[in-house]
């Protein structure tokens, strides 16, 4: 029994992880890849959004649905990848994929901006893993803009709101150490939104990078342009072996457990209107919202009425973007469906002034 290699792919709110692995379930070139999503928030925006944004066929709706609710987080794609969306299930979840093996040849793992990847790295030296699957490579992801503009992550508001919203993270690492364990375990370094900035700051950063790398790994600037399978996978690096070789700020870190009194009061809080709206009115809406109440993010399907497309919202602060994605399915409801993160926040209330 071979093992499955997988992919862990890690960096900061922004960096691009979500996008590189879209361009790689658009172009797998013939190869069968499961992606694990770990995300956060009730309804699965993002994996929803991973799943449908013209990323393969429609999944295959006259599949028997499972009744094992793990299972039924797994959707099969019609070029024979898998997709999935994860919380805190990670074990089960992969053991799900493993007992799938012969349906796929690699596993491709996207973790929280604000996760470590080391301690995910251990998890497989867990004997129920172990046996089955190995750590090919991590692929790290560095925002070249946010970089040059003397930045680690372009929106840092968003990354402590995020921070704060998940009580898996440490929320007592500083920044710059978390992005260093993110480097120092990296097997290639992809360095995204070089086309936005000078030629000079882009050699300067990958200078700078390249000096802080604790052995030689390559830098790789990508210009939005989609990577060959080819560069991301079969690094065969089995990196649950040599972890010695990947210092991290926190390898002598006991488990204690912190106080997270400090931001009880921060949540993530699904909303769902069997009503439709306007795009510009609800987007303004969303806006004297934000500007009214700590909300850091927003974001959903909504239900534009006359429209066959579903429309996508996303909003960091008070910055909102939106575009049509897919048409709706005629097996689901045209539902407007929005998740709200924010402090000391109100869900009869929002869902009120959302609707009003």
């Amino acid at each position: 029994m071979h093992k499955i290699p997988v992919t862990i792919v890690t960096g900061f709110l922004g960096a691009g992880k979500t996008t590189l692995i879209r361009q790689l379930l658009q172009n797998p070139e013939g190869r069968r890849i499961a992606v694990l999503v770990n995300e956060f928030g009730e309804v699965g925006i993002d994996g929803d959004l991973l799943r449908d944004c013209q990323l393969c066929d429609e999944p295959d709706s006259s599949a028997a649905p499972e009744a094992n609710s793990l299972e039924s987080n797994i959707v099969e794609l019609t070029n024979g990848c898998l997709c999935c969306t994860v919380q805190e299930e990670f074990l089960p979840t992969m053991q799900v994929l493993m007992q799938r093996r012969d349906q796929i040849d690699c596993i491709v793992i996207e973790t929280s901006g604000l996760a470590l990847p080391k301690p995910l790295v251990q998890a497989f030296r867990w004997p129920e893993i172990r046996t089955a699957a190995t750590v090919d490579s991590v692929i790290t992801l560095v925002d070249c803009e946010a970089l040059a503009a003397g930045d680690l992550v372009g929106d840092l508001p968003a990354l402590e709101a995020q921070r704060q919203a998940d009580d898996s993270l440490d929320h007592e690492t500083p920044l710059e150490e978390l992005f260093e364990d993110q480097l120092n375990c990296a097997d290639l370094v992809l360095l995204t939104k070089v086309d936005k900035v000078s030629e000079r700051d882009r050699t300067r950063v990958e200078q700078w990078l390249t000096a802080q790398l604790p052995r030689p790994i390559k830098v790789l600037g990508i210009e939005g342009k989609a990577l060959s399978p080819d560069l991301l996978l079969g690094f065969n690096a089995a990196v649950e072996d040599h972890l010695d070789s990947r210092p991290s700020h926190h390898d002598h870190d006991h488990d204690h457990d912190h106080d997270h009194d400090h931001d009880d009061d921060i949540v993530a809080i699904p909303i769902v209107l069997d009503q439709g709206f306007e795009p510009q009115a609800l987007v303004k809406r969303l806006e004297q919202l934000a500007a009214k109440h700590e909300i850091y993010r927003i974001k959903g399907f909504v239900d534009v009425p006359g429209k066959a497309m579903r429309l996508v919202v996303n909003g960091v602060g008070q910055r909102f973007d939106s575009f049509f994605d897919r048409p709706w399915k005629a097996s689901e409801p045209r539902q407007t469906r929005l998740v709200v993160i924010g402090k000391a926040i109100d869900g009869v209330m929002l869902k009120a002034a959302i609707a009003a």
